[in-house]
């Protein structure tokens, strides 16, 4: 086999075969495929597809480029994965929540792409703790919490890293069958027996369109069941922030009121339809409905907040973060409101827009090696639908110095609308697709 007759068949409108996607994917693992051919790869992939087969066979070798988890049979493995948003939080909720279910969740989580935030930003925004584990360390921090929200080590899925690097200086991002692959192939290395998909469609979305989000969401779900993994998906709406913050320890702020006071918004109500969902398909709640009643159980009952803490521990912070988290998390030296300049009605929140912002105050990245202030964000952000009159404060800019908050409130103005006319959120689950 040789990398020129894989591409070159691809790119005749072939579908490959197992084998030589599995000898594409250990060539770049191990770099015996050149950066050239991987690009020409990725291009053949994005101009022509893979189809449903192909897809699922590069899912599994790039899973298997690597090291693989094992877990007794008796463990209900889960885990979820978002596409990417503004104010998406949910992670640092759902995880505990499921663990204090009876599920171990080995969550494989990634940084902030572009304008949206990553998880484990906001994990490393709790001073000390690191996200960084090897496969002993995760089972360690899942032993004393039932979840460890933690990034990729070197060994897991090794073709994947290459082929994201060449996608992302290539022009190939956006092929949907190399966003499975790669999504899956770092989840599926876990070890999973069920997943749970929160795919995005808006304004602060990578998918803009609903039909955009439904590809993709079908694609995920068909290649992770064929794979082996039990997994159902959510089209959920990004048309604004999901939580009322945006930024890294802002975020973990609104994560920690919602294990700690389970106030009802539409953060606490994804997660209990996410959990429910989970906890349905891996037969730790008879439906749907009963799981998210669980779900929602072990949050008021203060356990999901209790497996959090235990989490935050085993992972380098304070052992009374739970306890103390509102003086140990990082503050801004400047916050400040942001006053809406007419009176009305916010009819539109541009999410790209908003996320530009966050990066504008030093909350996220505009090259892989920019460093991150924690602190940096905007909190207590009005919703859509909310009236306002002139000189009401629409949101909280967080920020180390007044010009990163002025060129962040420029951002802001021109990404939030105010009309004459009342506005209504639209729903904030759009569709499922079930496994």
């Amino acid at each position: 086999m040789d990398a020129r007759t894989v591409i070159a068949g691809i790119r005749d409108g072939k579908t490959p075969s197992v084998d030589e996607i599995r000898w594409f994917a250990e060539g770049l693992a191990n770099g015996s495929v050149s950066d050239a051919q991987a690009g020409a790869f990725a291009m053949a992939v994005l101009l022509k597809g893979l189809g449903k087969d192909g897809r699922t066979a590069l899912t599994m070798a790039m899973r298997d480029s690597g090291r693989r988890m094992v877990w007794p049979d008796d463990a209900p493995v889960l885990d979820k994965h978002s596409t990417g948003g503004i104010g998406d939080c949910l992670s640092l909720v759902l995880a505990p929540a499921l663990a204090a279910c009876g599920a171990v969740v080995p969550m494989v989580s990634g940084r902030g792409l572009g304008h949206t935030g990553g998880t484990l930003d906001k994990m490393e925004a709790i001073p000390g703790l690191s996200t960084l584990a090897d496969e002993r360390s995760i089972r360690r921090i899942i032993g004393d919490a039932g979840c460890a929200i933690v990034g990729a080590s070197d060994d897991i899925a090794p073709a994947d890293r290459r082929l994201y690097a060449v996608r992302d200086v290539s022009g190939t991002v956006e092929s949907i069958d190399l966003i499975t692959a790669s999504i899956l192939s770092k989840k599926l290395s876990a070890g999973l027996a069920g997943l749970v998909l929160d795919v995005k469609a808006g304004s602060g979305a990578f998918m803009k369109t609903p039909d955009d989000a439904l590809a993709l969401a079908y694609a995920l779900v068909e290649t992770a069941n064929a794979a082996g993994c039990k997994t159902s998906a959510v089209i959920s709406d990004m048309n604004q922030p999901l939580a009322s913050a945006a930024g890294n320890a802002v975020e973990v702020v609104e994560a920690m009121k919602t294990l700690t006071e389970c106030e009802n918004s539409n953060l606490l109500e994804l997660c209990c339809a996410l959990g429910g969902r989970a906890l349905c398909d891996s037969g730790l709640a008879d439906g749907m409905k009963s799981g998210s009643e669980k779900t929602r159980r072990a949050i008021e009952s203060g356990e999901a907040a209790n497996r959090f803490g235990r989490m935050v521990a085993a992972m380098g912070g304070s052992t009374r973060f739970l306890e103390d988290w509102k003086s140990i998390l990082p503050a801004a030296s400047i916050v400040r409101e942001f006053k809406a300049d007419r009176a009305g009605c916010i009819s539109a929140i541009d999410g790209q827009k908003m996320g530009l912002a966050v990066i504008a105050l030093g909350g996220g990245r505009n090259v892989e090696s920019d460093q991150i202030n924690p602190a940096a964000g905007m909190s207590e952000i009005l919703p859509l639908g909310s009236a306002v009159n002139s000189q009401d404060s629409i949101l909280l800019v967080h920020a180390d110095n007044p010009e990163r908050a002025a060129r962040a409130e420029h951002l802001v103005r021109s990404a939030i609308e105010i009309s004459d006319e009342p506005s209504v959120a639209p729903p904030l689950v759009h569709k499922w697709i079930l496994g």
